[in-house]
């Protein structure tokens, strides 16, 4: 059983990130791992993080959500989880997955101001509806994750209905995110080189930080801030152009990723280049076939998506929601070409790639779910 909790840790940890890009919406995890009702479990359980996530997934008809957690440092020393829990969160920190601090404040509602996501949670915001105003003009951008048949539902806290709602990227937080910042602290996991920020911060080195992936800075009386440390951040110069692209297989989208101008990415069977996107676990056996180990390369030159076929059976190019075969244009092996605005790539019949808010759903869906392993699932959750 230790190794099946283990192994959902790990999943857990896959859908969390402060890659303001990849979120989908943010989470107090000091609040979620205490909702004893969804499970009817021990007084607090990193489980439940999972729950709450696959009942987003659920939600937005997407797999691969991930989540932007705020986390109270006490939770780093919580007696009510387990010491492998406690280890987990601590990993977390060190790796800039979550942001950890003193007092989170409100703190949360501003990441979702900044970055225009939804928030899950059954606190109430009521003193704080003068400084977000959304918060009343906006119904469904909070909502609480409640028990229901089968796994957590959600309700919104204002204005009815229960599907979270994303709002638009604020212009305060559009300005912020095209800079990169630097915190002074040594260590910094979100400001910084990477590697540190939790609990062993001075012992950990980690790899680089990408700049186009670091979270929203702190406002403090208007000034940048390291939320961690609450210092001054300092001005690294432009960040990086991205672009969030979005993996479709069958009409669902099955993951988003962002491409920056830092290096190209390859998307394709199983590929081999680091930071690949491998599509297999997504594909029937003649799509296997067809669509090789590395299938499509992409760059981000000067604000445009450069596409070029790196296999030997080649790809298309058609508009979003095109499956009309004289809207496709070929792409034969070793060609390229501007990804336009609704374009995408299409690896094989039903296998495409684009902008994540070009590709649509609406097939019916059954999300990958991070509790798969969990040890009996089916005595905690609530029966329909």
């Amino acid at each position: 059983m230790r190794f099946e909790i283990s192994k959902v840790l790990d999943a857990i940890e896959g859908r969390v990130c402060t890659d303001p890009s990849l979120a989908r919406a943010v989470v107090d995890l000091a609040e979620v791992i205490r909702y004893q009702d969804i499970d009817g479990g021990r007084p607090a359980s990193l489980l439940r993080l999972g729950m709450v996530i696959d009942a987003l997934s659920r939600e937005l008809e997407e797999d691969s959500v991930q989540v932007y957690a705020v986390v109270h440092r006490a939770l780093l020393s919580d007696a009510d989880l387990t010491s492998n829990e406690r280890m987990v969160v601590r990993r977390w920190a060190d790796d800039g997955l979550v942001e950890v601090l003193d007092n989170p404040g409100d703190r949360m509602l501003e990441v979702a101001d900044l970055l225009g996501l939804p928030v899950l949670t059954r606190v109430r915001f009521d003193g704080l509806r003068g400084r977000f105003p959304w918060l009343v003009e906006q119904p469904g951008r909070v909502v609480a994750p409640v028990p229901g048949a089968g796994g957590p539902a959600f309700i919104a806290h204002v204005g009815g209905g229960h599907a979270p709602v994303a709002g638009k990227r604020s212009p305060t937080g559009a300005k912020l995110l095209a800079r990169q910042w630097r915190c002074p602290e040594s260590g910094c996991a979100l400001f910084g080189g990477g590697g540190g920020g939790g609990a062993f911060a001075d012992l950990t080195g980690g790899a680089d930080r990408s700049p186009a992936a670091q979270p929203p800075p702190a406002l403090r009386n208007g000034v940048p801030t390291c939320p961690r440390h609450g210092v001054r951040l300092g001005d690294g110069g432009p960040r990086p152009r991205t672009e969030v692209l979005a993996v479709r297989v069958g009409g669902l989208v099955r993951r988003r990723f962002v491409l920056s101008e830092e290096q190209p990415i390859v998307a394709g069977r199983a590929p081999e280049q680091d930071g690949g996107i491998m599509l297999g676990q997504w594909l029937n056996d003649e799509a296997r076939r067809w669509i090789s180990r590395g299938h499509v390369q992409f760059e981000l030159r000067v604000g445009e998506v450069i596409v070029t076929d790196i296999s030997t059976n080649g790809s298309g190019i058609r508009p979003a929601g095109s499956m009309t075969e004289s809207d496709r244009v070929p792409l034969a092996p070793q060609q390229s070409r501007v990804l336009g605005e609704n374009d995408m790539v299409e690896l094989y019949p039903g296998v495409q790639i684009g902008r994540a808010e070009e590709l649509p759903t609406g097939a019916p869906f059954t999300p990958t779910s991070v509790m798969a392993e969990a040890p009996t699932m089916a005595m905690r959750l609530p029966r329909p």
